[in-house]
Order: C-alpha cells, then structure tokens, then sequence
C-alpha cells in the first residue's frame, strides 16, 4: 500500500516521540535523553534511550530503532499501514485515500475478515450435517467439550471435498484472490484453487478486538499435517498470537496459565480456568511475552511431562528470566495405564481423569522456576552414587552462578547441598569461584572484540556490512551532521549517492537531498516508511554515536573528501584498509566529543 508522503509529514510534525513511547514504557530524563526498560528485549538496567530532539528512539541492548511509526509498529506487533492509523486517530487525524494505496489495502483486510467471519459460521454449520458427524463426535466423544464451549470457540468442521468451502464462499460473492489471500484455498498446477482445509475439526483464531484473524485445524484421520494454520499473512502472525487471549484477558484469576495446545485452552476453559492460553504451535517469542506483560505479572507453564515439554519449559524460562513476570512451572504427572506402564499427560488429559480440583492443587503447588530447573537438575542424576552425586553439584552450581540475586544463590545453593550431602559453605565456594569464572571469561571476550576494531564498526546486520570501512565511517559521520543540521546539505554540492561506498548510507543521503529539495522535514521519524525495519534499527545506531558540531565545518569537508577519494579509487588492499582503519579511529577523536543535540 501506499500512504501519501505529505500525510506521513503531517502525522509525524503533530507526534511527539517522547508522549507517544511514554504510552507505553516509563521514562526518566537523563541529559538530553529520556531512558526506560526496552520493550523489546528483557533488561533489569535501561538501555534504551529516546531523543526527542531527533523524534527517535534506540536501544543500545537489542539494537532497535527508529521513530515513533516504527515504536509503534514493533510494541504493538502491527503493519505499517496499522501503525500509521493507530498514530492518526491519536492526533485526530483520517488517513486518506490515495486512489488505490492505503485505501485498498484497508478494504482488502476488511474483505478478508469479512470471509474468515463467513468461513467459520459455514464451518459452524457444518457441524450439524452429515458432512461434520465425524468431527462433531470428536468434539463430543473424545474431547468431551459441550455445546456451551464448542459454540464459545467457534469450533466447526471442515468436510472431507475439495471444494465445499470455495462453492459456499463463491455464493456469497467471494472471489478466487479473496480466498488465497485469506489462506482458505490453495492454488493448484492448472490454475484453479481447493479448499485448504478439509476433512479437519476447525478452530478461529480470534484477536482480543474480537474478529477471526485465521483458524487453526487437526485433522480426522492419520494424514499430515495434523495440525494445520493460516498461513503468515498481514493480519495472522503467530509469533505474536496467543490462542485464548480474547477470553483470558477479562479473568478475575490473579495469573495467566500457558499450554501447549488450542484444545487444552478450551478444556481447561470450560474445567473454570478461563485464564488460560496458548502459542499456535511455536515456542514463546519476545512478542508473546510484551503482550502478556499487558494482561498478568504471573505466568504459569503448564507443557507437556515429555522430554519436548521439558525442554520448551526450559526455553521459556530462560526467555522470561529478565521479565517482569513471575513463573511458576506446573508439572503434570504421568498416568499409569491398565497395563502399568506410565504416559504423559497433556492438561487435556488431565482434566478428563482427575478433574478441576485436582488441577487446581497442581496449581497452588506449582514450583518457580528456580526450583523447577534445580528439580530437573537433580532427576538426571542418581545421589547415591558418589560420582554422580559431584555431576549433580557440578550441574547445580553452574544454573545456580547464574543466578543475580545473592538471597536466591544462597537458598538454592544450601538446598542443592542439603541433597547431596555437602556443607553449605562448600556449594557457596563452588558457586563463586564459577561466578568469577563467567566475570574473566566476559573480559576475555570484550578484550577480544576489542583487537578486532572493524567488528564494532560494522553493522549487527549481515545484508548490511560495509566493503569500505573507511568510507562508511565518512558517510555516516556526514549522514550525522546533516540529520543534525540540515542546512548542511547545501555545501554538499558535487556529492550524489553514487559516491558512497555503503548502498544503505547512499540511498538514505539521497532521500534527505530529495526532501531538503521539496522542503519536507528531515528526522528519522520522517524516513520511517522508506527503509526497512533493520535499516532504520542501523541508522538509529549511527545518530547516536557522537558528533560535536563545533567541527562540524571541517569535519563535513573532510568527510567529503573521503567519499570522493574512496570513489574514485575503487577498490583497497587489505594492508592500506587497516592504515585507513587506524586514521579513522583518529578522526573520530578528533571530530567526537561534546555532542549537539
């Protein structure tokens, strides 16, 4: 889509970055800077900074940057025409119609939750035909879900054709593209399209604004896959949904309970634990978290007692270990069966064989996740045997080093003692002497880069690494005063972007030239929608760095000369690269300093 540049202007001249991140993360102002906790990664110590000079904001820990669109967009996993809208209605402003830009593709996502909306109630209907029998005795029999919850859910079937959904759809004035763009069909090697569902128990995925956004499936008999999504799409991320959600956010239970499957959510749902909810069949990501930091400050791991359960609740752990959310860990213990021998259970299961009350016990039982890894820790050893008992304090130490709270390292460095029979003050030795160990290995490594000069001047992102070293420092000290002064740019006659040895750092130089031409502003904020999200992450990084505008005047001569004398050179040997290197180092005393902002 395309959103009218003037519009884009407009917008961001009646934003004001700091308002609009403050929404959002608490903020201190430091200096010129105002600094909070990041968002986007978990940090205990803030790095994340927001310049409302420059309308930007930059984290130093996970390297994300941009204005107040790209905020947007990253803090509330939206696209960009998303972003722009939410940012306009803010400012009492209505994105316009270009003609075909942001105009279609509002109707476009509009037309497509109108067709989930009218696919889920024919899959809903099906249920009740001989065509969903299948299906609806699945519901009834094997799952044991009623009436109530299966119509609170949506749930539905898909018949066993190729082409039931694709006729129904057609008659309501769908088209062939409508249904690809949906992800409802897929298109076949003649041309033509069939149902990309079919013969499954289908479920909607609904976002907490209420509307189908893409369903999710498991199929009735044993072909693959057996559980089946909607495609990535603009409106279905699932590295961003949590099935479940809509209801789980109006819960009067104090915590939020996460599973490994959409069934689960619904049984234990309609079992009373409407708190519950679920990834779609990924691991927890970044943004699962940002959005349950919304709705809960305790989160309770509830995956399944297999070996791909454990490690999951491992991963989620040590993902959610810097959060502001408690966790706690709920082990669902195996089942014997009639012949004796012990299965895993899922929360599904569980419910179904022992019932609401006894899950609820799990849950008030339910260990942190301190306890949960040392308890995982000491089931892989035998204690009473002497070697294994040293394997098991070794394992033990080492998660516990890790620890940053001395209170935590003393309770659970005395309780792993206490298993395997050692005195206390010998577990603490253990646990320090592995701490210094981490703090000589950290040096080490920060030593190392720092023999290595070119690795810190390169950007984090490999599509965007320089072949000129020298020549991109030039650039981006030039970019620096320029984004800083703007007049600038009027002494930088004779200079076009062909001339820079970074395709980034040209394309950015040449957008600000454009737009000091047609007397449009220049900020970061401003180049939001011209330059992808880790091209802006990378520019955010470069304004950072400091430039004193006092020798602005020769600094951007000396900038320009390096350009052009890189240019019209071509190519460097390795041997000058690192003499250029070491001049440039030197440059960047010289011109660094006090910073204008």
């Amino acid at each position: 889509m395309a959103i009218p540049e003037r519009f884009l202007d407009e917008l961001n001249s009646r934003l004001d970055i700091v308002d609009v991140v403050s929404s959002y993360v608490s903020l201190t102002k430091r200096g010129m800077n105002h600094w909070g906790l990041c968002p986007f990664h978990r940090e205990k110590t803030p790095s994340f900074t927001v310049n409302e000079a420059r309308q930007s904001f930059h984290c130093f820990g996970c390297g994300k940057g941009g204005g107040s669109i790209r905020f947007v967009m990253e803090v509330e996993s939206l696209s960009f025409p998303d972003a722009v809208r939410k940012l306009a209605e803010r400012v009492g402003l209505e994105v316009p119609d270009d003609g075909g830009g942001n105009g279609e593709w509002r109707e476009r996502r509009k037309k497509i939750l109108e067709l989930n909306k009218d696919a889920a109630r024919f899959y809903r209907e099906m249920l009740s035909k001989p065509e969903g029998e299948q299906v609806a005795a699945y519901i009834r029999d094997k799952r044991r879900i009623s009436p109530k919850f299966s119509a609170r859910f949506g749930l539905g079937a898909a018949p066993d054709a190729w082409d039931a959904l694709i006729r129904a759809m057609v008659q309501k004035g769908y088209g062939k593209a409508d249904l690809l763009d949906a992800g409802l069909a897929v298109a076949g090697k003649n041309g033509g399209i069939y149902d990309k569902y079919r013969n499954r128990l289908m479920l909607p995925v609904i976002d907490v604004r209420g509307d189908i956004i893409g369903f999710t499936s498991r199929v009735m008999d044993n072909s693959a896959p057996k559980y089946l999504n909607t495609p990535e799409t603009a409106i279905f991320k699932k590295r961003s949904i949590l099935y479940g959600l809509n209801y789980a956010k109006n819960t009067k239970r104090p915590n939020f309970i996460l599973v490994e499957g959409n069934i689960d959510v619904i049984t234990l749902h309609q079992a009373g634990f409407d708190n519950t909810v679920a990834t779609m069949g990924t691991a927890l990501t970044e943004d699962h978290i940002r959005i349950l930091g919304k709705y809960t400050k305790e989160l309770v791991l509830c995956y399944d007692n297999d070996d791909a359960g454990m490690d999951a609740t491992q991963r989620a752990i040590a993902l959610l270990k810097n959060s502001d959310i408690a966790v706690k860990v709920l082990q669902l213990p195996r089942r014997r069966t009639e012949s004796g021998e012990l299965v895993k259970q899922d929360a599904d299961d569980f419910i179904k064989n022992c019932g609401p009350q006894a899950f609820q016990d799990l849950m008030e039982g339910s260990a942190n996740s301190v306890e949960y890894r040392l308890t995982a820790i000491q089931n892989r050893f035998d204690l009473s045997m002497d070697e294994q008992r040293a394997q098991y304090l070794q394992a033990a130490a080492e998660m516990i080093a890790g620890l940053s709270s001395p209170v935590e390292r003393e309770i659970y460095g005395n309780r792993a003692a206490d298993a395997a029979g050692l005195s206390h003050s010998a577990m603490e030795q253990e646990v320090e002497r592995l701490r210094s160990r981490r703090r000589r290995d950290e040096r080490k490594k920060e030593e190392r880069r720092n023999l290595v000069p070119t690795q810190a001047l390169q950007p984090k992102e490999r599509s965007l690494r320089y072949t000129d070293i020298r020549s991109a420092r030039a650039e981006e000290g030039l970019l620096r005063i320029v984004m800083m002064d703007e007049s600038y740019l009027d002494r930088l006659d004779g200079l076009e972007a062909e001339a820079f040895s970074s395709p980034l750092l040209g394309r950015v130089y040449a957008a600000l030239r454009r737009r000091r031409a047609e007397g449009r502003p220049i900020n970061l904020s401003a180049l939001d929608g011209e330059f992808l999200p880790e091209e802006m992450d990378h520019l955010a990084a470069i304004l950072q760095q400091p430039q004193s505008m006092n020798t602005a005047d020769a600094a951007l001569e000396d900038f320009k000369r390096v350009i052009l004398t890189r240019h019209d050179r071509g190519d460097i040997q390795s041997a000058e690269a690192l003499n250029d290197l070491r001049d440039t180092l030197k440059q960047k005393k010289s011109y660094g300093g006090n910073t204008h902002e």
